[in-house]
C-alpha cells in the first residue's frame, strides 16, 4: 500500500470544476490498508480492471444508492477513464506470452482495451452516455476533470463518471484509484445511506461477459 502520509490521486489533482458543476459522490481505493479488491468475473492476471470496477462501482453506489440509475439520468451520464501507467500487468502477461513462443490467452486481448472494463460498468449501472479513455502523462485527474467537464459543456452529457486508476509495478501492492461523479449542482442530493452504501448488490460476481456493453 502507499506509505503513510503519501497523497493518492483525490488528493494530488486538481478538483476545481467550472461554475454549475460539483462533485456529487466520489471513492477512493484503497480507503485503509485493510481493504482487498473483489476478483471481476471474466477478467485474469491483473488487478486493474478490479480496481476500476471497484471504486467506480462505490462511487456510484452512494450517489444513486442502486443499480441501474433511472434511464433518463442514465443515458446523460458519460464515463471517462484515465491512467498514467496503464494495464501493467496484462501487457506484462501477452509480452510474456509472445516472447516465450506460448499462445496468448484470448481474454488477455479483451481485457487489454479499457473499454472492456469500461463495459461492464456501464452494462451493470445503466450508463449510456459517451465513453472516453486516456492516459495522460501527468496531472491525471486534474486532466480528466477538465475532458469530462468538456463534455458536459459542449451538451454530450449532463454528468460524468470519471475514474482515475493506477497500476503499480508488480510486487509493490502500491495499485490506487479513484472515482468522481461530476455533474449538475440542481441534480438531487445523494442516496441516503443505507439504500445501497458500499455494500455489493444481489448480483455482483454475475458474469456479464457475454451480454450486450
Amino acid at each position: 500500500k502507499r506509505p503513510a502520509g503519501e497523497r493518492g490521486p483525490a488528493a494530488s489533482g486538481a478538483t476545481t470544476l467550472p461554475a454549475g458543476l460539483t462533485v456529487l459522490a466520489s471513492a477512493e481505493w484503497p480507503a485503509d490498508e485493510s481493504d482487498a479488491l473483489t476478483p471481476l468475473p471474466g477478467f485474469v492476471v491483473s488487478s486493474f480492471s478490479p480496481l476500476v470496477a471497484e471504486v467506480a462501482q462505490q462511487c456510484l453506489r452512494r450517489y444513486f444508492g442502486s443499480r441501474p440509475v433511472e434511464a433518463a439520468r442514465g443515458e446523460r451520464t458519460a464515463v471517462l477513464l484515465a491512467s498514467r501507467t496503464g494495464d501493467i500487468a496484462t501487457s506484462a502477461a501477452v509480452a510474456e506470452a509472445v516472447d516465450s513462443g506460448r499462445r496468448v490467452p484470448p481474454m488477455l486481448f479483451f481485457q487489454s482495451n479499457p473499454n472492456a472494463v469500461v463495459g461492464y460498468i456501464t452494462a451493470r449501472w445503466g450508463l449510456t452516455g459517451p465513453v472516453v479513455c486516456t492516459s495522460p502523462a501527468s496531472d491525471v485527474l486534474a486532466r480528466a476533470l477538465q475532458g469530462a467537464a468538456l463534455l458536459i459543456e459542449d451538451g454530450d452529457a449532463d454528468a460524468a463518471l470519471v475514474i482515475v486508476a493506477e497500476q503499480e509495478r508488480p510486487g509493490t501492492q502500491n495499485d490506487h484509484g479513484v472515482a468522481m461523479l461530476v455533474g449538475p449542482a440542481s441534480w438531487p442530493p445523494a442516496a441516503a445511506p443505507g439504500d445501497a452504501g458500499d455494500h455489493p448488490q444481489e448480483g455482483d460476481d454475475e458474469d456479464l461477459r457475454d451480454r450486450p456493453c
